[in-house]
Parts: C-alpha cells; sequence; structure tokens
C-alpha cells in the first residue's frame, strides 16, 4: 500500500472506533436488563430507566457540543471524551441501587455527543463530499459493532464473572478505544471556528428552518425509538416463558447486529443507483416485514425479524447521517448535534413509550408500536426527501 493513502486509512479506522466506542458505552447494560430487574426487584419499565436517562442526556448535551468544539478542537475533544466516559461505566458497577446506576448512566450519557457527534462532523469536513458516505458507512459500521459488542460482552461475561466485573471490561475497551483514537485520528484541517455558543445557537435556528434536514432530524428520532423499543424489549419476551433466555443467549440475540456492517460502506452506490428516497422506502418497508416477524412463536423468526431490523435499521441511519452533513453547508457541528439530540429523545421516546405499550398489551402491543412508528417514518420520507 503506499504511504501516501496510509493516513486516510487510520483516520477512517479512527472515525470507526470512535464510533465503536460511544454505542459500546450506550448499549452496555440492555442484554443485562431481566437480570437487573431481578436483583433490584423492579419491573421492566423501571429497570428500562438505565437506558432512557443515557439517551436523555444525550439529548440534552448534543446540541451544545458544536461550542465546546470551537473551544477545545475536534480530534482533542473526541479523545477527551472517549477517556473521560470510562469514569462513569466503571463507578456505575459499585452502585447499590437504580437510582444510583440511573444517574451515572446520566453522566455517561452527557460524555457521549462529544465522541460521535463531532466524529460525524469530522468526516463531513475532512472528507471530499463523494467519500462521505463511504466513510460515514465505515463510521456505522464501527458503531454497529460496538452497539454489538455492548450487548454480547456483557451478556457472556455476566453469566461466568457477574455484571459488575462485566461492565468494568466494557470499561478498559474504551479506555483501549480511546488510546487508539488518540494516536489513529489525525487533527482536524478543515475545520472552520463557527464563533461559539451565540453563532451555534443562530446556526441551530436556520438549521431548523431547513426543511430537508427536519424530516432528516424525524426520521433519527423514529431510527432509535425503534431500535430501542426493539432489542430493549425482546429481551424481556425471551427471558420469559417458553424461552427461558439466559444474559449469554440475550446476549447473542445481537449478534444480528454484525449482518448490517459490511453493507454499510456500499449504501453510497445503492443512493445513486436507485435514489436517496427510493432506496431508504425500500429500507422501511423490509424493516416493517422484519418487525411482523417478531410476532412469531419460533425463535428462529424472530431471529430472523431481528436481523432485518437490525440491517434495515442501520442502513436508515447510514443514509440519514451523511444526509445532514450534504445538506448543512455551514455549522455541520450544530446540524449534527441537533440531529443527535432528537435521534436519542427518540431512543428515550423509545424506551418509555413502549414500556408503557409492554405494561399494557405485552410485547404484541410493543410491535404494533413499532410498526406504527416505522409507517410514520416511510411518510416523511415519502413527502420531504428528494
Amino acid at each position: 500500500m503506499p504511504s501516501s493513502q496510509r493516513p486516510l486509512d487510520l483516520r477512517s479506522f479512527a472515525v470507526a472506533t470512535a464510533g465503536f466506542s460511544a454505542f459500546v458505552n450506550l448499549y452496555s447494560p440492555q442484554a443485562l436488563l431481566p437480570e437487573l430487574a431481578r436483583e433490584f426487584h423492579v419491573g421492566a419499565g423501571a429497570i428500562s430507566a438505565l437506558m432512557t436517562a443515557s439517551t436523555a442526556a444525550v439529548a440534552v448535551s448534543a446540541p451544545f457540543t458544536g461550542a465546546l468544539a470551537d473551544v477545545v478542537g475536534r480530534k482533542r475533544l473526541i479523545s477527551g471524551a472517549m477517556f473521560a466516559i470510562a469514569v462513569p461505566t466503571l463507578v456505575m458497577t459499585f452502585m447499590g441501587s437504580v437510582p444510583e446506576m440511573t444517574f451515572w448512566r446520566f453522566v455517561q450519557g452527557l460524555l457521549l455527543p462529544p465522541i460521535f457527534t463531532v466524529t460525524v462532523a469530522y468526516i463531513g469536513d475532512e472528507w471530499p463530499p463523494g467519500d462521505v458516505a463511504r466513510v460515514a458507512g465505515l463510521y456505522v459500521s464501527g458503531s454497529s459493532i460496538g452497539g454489538f459488542c455492548g450487548r454480547f460482552v456483557p451478556g457472556v461475561l455476566a453469566d461466568l464473572i457477574g455484571w459488575r466485573a462485566a461492565i468494568q471490561v466494557v470499561a478498559l475497551i474504551t479506555l483501549a478505544a480511546a488510546a487508539i483514537v488518540t494516536l489513529a485520528m489525525a487533527r482536524e484541517r478543515n475545520f472552520v471556528r463557527s464563533g461559539g455558543l451565540l453563532s451555534s445557537l443562530l446556526q441551530m435556528v436556520r438549521h431548523l428552518r431547513n426543511r430537508r434536514l427536519l424530516a432528516t432530524y424525524a426520521i433519527g428520532f423514529g431510527v432509535l425509538f425503534n431500535f430501542i423499543a426493539t432489542f430493549t424489549y425482546v429481551s424481556f419476551h425471551l427471558a420469559a416463558p417458553p424461552y427461558l433466555f439466559s444474559p449469554t443467549l440475550l446476549g447473542m440475540l445481537f449478534l444480528t447486529y454484525l449482518v448490517s456492517s459490511p453493507l454499510q460502506p456500499w449504501s453510497g452506490r445503492a443512493i445513486v443507483m436507485f435514489g436517496r428516497r427510493r432506496f431508504v422506502l425500500g429500507i422501511i418497508a423490509t424493516w416493517i416485514l422484519g418487525a411482523l416477524l417478531l410476532l412469531a412463536p419460533p425463535v428462529t423468526l424472530i431471529l430472523a425479524g431481528l436481523t432485518l431490523c437490525a440491517v434495515c435499521g442501520m442502513l436508515c441511519q447510514t443514509v440519514s447521517t451523511g444526509y445532514v452533513t450534504m445538506t448543512a453547508k455551514e455549522g455541520r457541528s450544530s446540524a449534527v448535534g441537533l440531529y443527535a439530540s432528537v435521534f436519542y429523545v427518540g431512543g428515550s421516546a423509545g424506551a418509555f413509550l413502549t414500556g408503557l405499550a409492554w405494561n399494557a398489551a405485552g410485547w404484541n402491543g410493543c410491535v404494533v408500536l413499532i410498526v406504527a412508528m416505522q409507517l410514520v417514518m416511510a411518510t416523511i420520507v415519502a413527502v420531504a426527501w428528494d
């Protein structure tokens, strides 16, 4: 490989690693929720606060990370946040109640936007427009692998060494990823400072007047709503009779995430072949089919449905993320920050509202809510996307 290509490859690897680090932390309790509910003697809705707290914190802090990046620089903020997030991840394992763990999950969530929103903006600035979709695909691939490892690794280790030690392993993985990004990510070269917090707020107002950005933010809301709704409550569905899945088996459900990883970098070609709107409408139609398969009793069909849900959700996220960076001609950090905020509001809503559906109508009610959100997303894409 020519030496001139190596820095580009290292940067690509660095942004994928940053995505990995963010999502390995965000989803680390998910496969453990049924076990944590039993240990702390709470119900599914109460223990799901561990997911709601982190996504709500992301929604609060995401819009302001662009202004913070203006002050400290993009690479410095990304790597610093990656080192810092290991602290609440570790501290959480010493807590003895759900409210205490929920607090530290909130702190953890506050540190996530400096990793992923700034990384996405970094991609939009540091690569040519023709390469943005490809590199965004690599970033989402890293994120999907991180999401898988965040569920799978604690799930497997919980059966072997207990859930507390399992989460401590996640903290060590995070520190290793932070070291990799610090060494492999090049300093930003094309970043134009926006002028601080006031300028970022004014840019956000301008973004909210952009019809295409608003539609893309709405799709982001639906993507994480459905991910959290599906993969949180399917764990309770399969942990209950007649399935009685252990934490290890629940963690293995997230092998479905890995299926999407090889497909992400090819999303740019699919957009060229089919057009962005047609491609995403096809994705959502397939996603609905996957959600409906979750109603079937056989585990094989449930796994097939989860695989379709994971692949379609990740592809939809790849296209939406790239569309934000392409649509926002200025203030990409604030545009991506707004996207992340709405995205994680969707995640919080997915955890909370699906909990109500679970309490009212069980797993069937959850799936009905998921499909309803997918139909709303399809309508928005059909009407508002180019």
